[in-house]
């Protein structure tokens, strides 16, 4: 039986969101295809019909992941300092560092992705800079790409920060390092100390 496109582009989106949800949980390395393909409720088989190899549906996986994030957290927050307040309190919320399905590429994978091959960490860095020009926009509207560089330590800050707020055993001090993390970014980033004080 022959499939029409669609059938096809919808069976290798949910491999790629079956894949995605996998290396942020077990990592890429942990990840086997027929674990992958198992996930996507698919034979092994029907792995080589829809990427190359693993390494191409890795660099598709967080490619993905990362469209979605800006999709759904950065391109929906307002502009301006606004906006820039409510990416920062998502990303470093109690929430997402407990979820595994909105889990952030960088926080989960950043390790081993630089050891992917140039294609998987050129899909990561245009993923990436997605998101962080989205940070940009709302520091610079005029000019987004004088405050990239800007944006995007500030986005690895948050990043190493949920993961290590992952890792505590202790919820308190794990709690207390994103607040603090909070505070962190907006320095990073500029907004004034008393806005966030009166937006905590």
């Amino acid at each position: 039986m022959r499939y029409g496109t669609e059938h096809k582009r919808a069976t290798r989106q949910r491999i790629v969101e079956a894949a995605g949800r996998r290396f942020k949980r077990d990592g890429i390395d942990g990840s086997g295809i027929s674990a992958l393909m198992k996930d996507a409720g698919l034979t092994n088989g029907a792995f080589y019909t829809h990427f190359t190899s693993k390494d191409d549906l890795v660099a598709t996986a967080v490619a993905d992941q990362l469209h979605t994030q800006n999709a759904n957290i950065v391109a929906q927050a307002a502009p301006g300092r606004a906006g820039l307040e409510q990416i920062v309190r998502w990303y470093l919320s109690p929430r997402h560092r407990d979820s595994s399905d909105d889990d952030c590429p960088s926080a989960a994978l950043l390790d081993e992705i630089r050891r992917c091959p140039t294609s998987t960490r050129q899909a990561y860095t245009d993923g990436v800079l997605t998101v962080v020009d989205g940070i940009a926009a709302r520091l610079a509207p005029d000019d987004p790409r004088s405050a990239r560089t800007r944006a995007l330590s500030a986005y690895a800050m948050m990043a190493g920060t949920l993961q290590l707020s992952r890792a505590l055993v202790d919820r308190q001090l794990a709690d207390d390092l994103l607040e603090q993390g909070i505070h962190n970014a907006f320095a990073l980033l500029g907004v004034e100390h008393d806005h966030v004080r009166a937006a905590t």
